[in-house]
């Protein structure tokens, strides 16, 4: 399988915005138009779409900010028609070299309900380690030491 992560662009808009998640996830993600309004209101963000064979099956967005010195993976998402077949596990990863390689040295964050258990497992098996924070919704916060700085 060839995996891909494309930026989103007008080119495969719509495409993106067909990408959903089961409705028990609806709660814990918002939906890709939800994020890519957010992405144009704060331009630290950059969304992507992540790719499997040329078919869109997931998508994430991410940024640093440089007042908090954060970088992180604020949205991944598998469409419902993909999950259950490892996606979550492969784009993650794909996700987490990108984000090294752009960001070289830089503990990754990201936030997460603590009621999402599936989410909870995937990232705990990637290395992220709960800290004593939450964000400005409630969801715990996580971080993944990448590098000695």
């Amino acid at each position: 399988m060839e995996i891909d992560i494309h930026d989103v662009s007008k080119n495969n808009l719509q495409e993106i915005l067909q990408l959903h998640v089961a409705a028990s996830q609806e709660n814990f993600v918002e939906s890709t138009r939800q994020c890519l309004e957010e992405a144009r209101e704060c331009t630290q963000y950059k969304p992507v779409g992540l790719y499997a064979d040329g078919e869109p099956v997931g998508f994430s967005m991410y940024g640093y900010f440089p007042r908090e010195q954060r970088l992180w993976l604020d949205r991944f998402l598998i469409d419902e028609h993909f999950q259950g077949k490892g996606m979550g596990t492969i784009f993650l990863q794909a996700m987490l070299d990108t984000l090294k390689k752009e960001y070289p040295a830089q503990a990754i964050y990201l936030s997460v309900y603590e009621n999402n258990l599936p989410a909870i497992y995937l990232y705990e098996k990637f290395g992220f380690k709960f800290i004593d924070e939450r964000d400005i919704n409630g969801e715990k916060i996580m971080k993944l030491e990448t590098a000695m700085r």
